[in-house]
């Protein structure tokens, strides 16, 4: 059995010969990805559920079709996004061509998470394919069947000798990271995205860290209430609210709260009837371990829980539970809460809750709920996140044509659609020449003059290049 550094070796090998950079090959393993997708649905699904008991329809919606359309796109898109793209030119360059080529970066490293096993591991290996490079995929270990299931089928489906699928633990992941890598795709946890920084400065590797933070959905002025409540509810509590783009924390005004919680009592009922545990939409905690973390996480705020709190460890349950009266230092402020409790704080103006939003980290999205649009653009100005969405939640992630990505501490880097293309692509800067004008080239050899330089700084300046492409 190889060694990790022998698989990262062959790799390397395997990319200098060439093999990755036709369009066609790239095309040809895109649509091996899809084939392995469709061809397996049923034991995606049933993986995904084992895992994490998600439903068919959060599994299809959010695992497997965003896979897929990720594919259409980029398959559509990959020919015309590998063109040279031409710049403008000044005079002293009015003969050259001159264009930034798109070229793979070499072997890249791309860890998964384990809350969108499939998701978030294939969307950046669709990025780092289209793009030409070889791949390393780590998948995450604690999605223990879908991790298993990905070391299964990657194999069959793309080049061996051009991708391959490295599986491990803790351990296995720290010996990987002291290897070279042309590109590091984390996604996960601030904690673990500081190891992958440390590893990485070693080789002097750029990275792409797609991390999380505590979301804020801010509900201020006039406002649908009942639709405010069905959108929250489902962007929340969708797969059990373990989406590191999801609402951590609700700010609205007194009066706002008031009329919230009984809107979102029967939005949870009809969601998930009066018993969520039994219900076949509501997924689990992916391990007791985060299953503790959130209890006690939740046993340590001192906010009043006025929906849900009931839990069962054996089931990895914890119920879709809401809490008042929570300060801006309360324990479920301190961290991303990553599961399925909604803390709800009170602000008296639309000042108030930018400032306590500028207080926090910048989060990886941020949500405004209002159907005042100078209440939405305020805050759009005045805030900073990595995505912004206004009146829904999660959904601005799904759009391909969208950069998707952090800022700050949520994340460094962005992808999907064009912009993963552009994340596992070095911009070559390219001029061409020719031997012309050899006399105007003249202008900046030795000897030196004033009349030299003035004629050079004319011939380069921003003006001269207004017209000449």
């Amino acid at each position: 059995m190889e060694t990790q550094s022998q698989v990262v070796d062959r790799l390397r090998s395997v990319f200098r010969s060439g093999i990755t950079i036709p369009v066609e090959f790239r095309l040809t393993q895109l649509n091996k990805l899809m084939s392995m997708i469709q061809e397996n649905e049923e034991q995606i699904l049933k993986a995904l559920h084992e895992d994490l008991a998600k439903p068919k329809f959060e599994a299809i919606m959010s695992e497997v079709d965003i896979v897929v359309n990720e594919l259409y796109f980029a398959i559509t898109n990959l020919t015309s996004w590998i063109q040279p793209e031409y710049v403008s030119k000044n005079l002293a360059t009015k003969l050259d061509d001159c264009f930034v080529r798109r070229e793979p970066l070499g072997v890249v490293l791309i860890i998964g998470p384990w809350n969108y096993p499939l998701h978030l591991l294939l969307l950046p290996l669709v990025s780092a394919i289209a793009a030409g490079n070889c791949a390393v995929i780590k998948p995450s270990e604690v999605s223990a069947h879908t991790d298993r299931l990905m070391a299964e089928l990657i194999p069959k489906y793309l080049s061996q000798d051009c991708y391959t699928v490295v599986r491990g633990a803790a351990e296995e992941t720290t010996t990987l990271l002291l290897n070279r890598f042309d590109h590091i795709f984390y996604t996960g946890s601030q904690t673990v995205a500081r190891i992958i920084m440390r590893a990485a400065s070693v080789h002097l590797t750029p990275v792409t860290l797609e991390l999380g933070g505590k979301c804020p959905c801010f509900i201020y002025g006039r406002v649908d209430i009942v639709a405010a409540a069905r959108r929250l509810v489902w962007s929340k509590y969708f797969n059990a609210g373990q989406s590191c783009v999801a609402p951590d924390y609700v700010l609205c005004s007194p009066d706002t709260r008031d009329a919230l919680l009984p809107a979102l009592r029967q939005t949870l009922e009809e969601f998930y009837s009066k018993e969520p545990q039994t219900s076949p939409d509501m997924s689990r905690i992916v391990s007791p371990r985060h299953w503790t973390r959130l209890m006690e996480l939740l046993t340590r705020s001192a906010g009043k829980v006025v929906v849900g709190g009931e839990s069962d460890r054996e089931d990895k349950y914890i119920a879709p539970t809401v809490l008042v009266n929570v300060a801006e230092d309360d324990a479920l402020m301190a961290e991303e809460i990553f599961g399925p409790i909604l803390p709800i704080l009170t602000v008296e103006s639309l000042e108030e809750g930018i400032a306590l939003i500028n207080r926090q980290e910048k989060p990886l999205a941020l949500y405004v709920f209002s159907d005042e649009s100078s209440v939405v653009n305020t805050v759009l100005e005045k805030t900073s996140s990595g995505g912004f969405c206004s009146n829904d939640g999660i959904i601005h992630m799904c759009l391909p044509t969208l950069p998707f990505g952090g800022v700050g501490t949520s994340g460094y880097g962005s992808y999907h659609g064009r912009w993963g293309f552009e994340t596992f692509s070095h911009r070559r800067a390219c001029m061409l020449r020719g031997w012309a004008l050899e006399r105007l080239n003249s202008l900046r050899y030795p000897p030196y003059t004033e009349t030299k330089l003035s004629w050079l700084r004319w011939t380069t300046s921003a003006k001269s290049s207004c017209s000449l492409m």
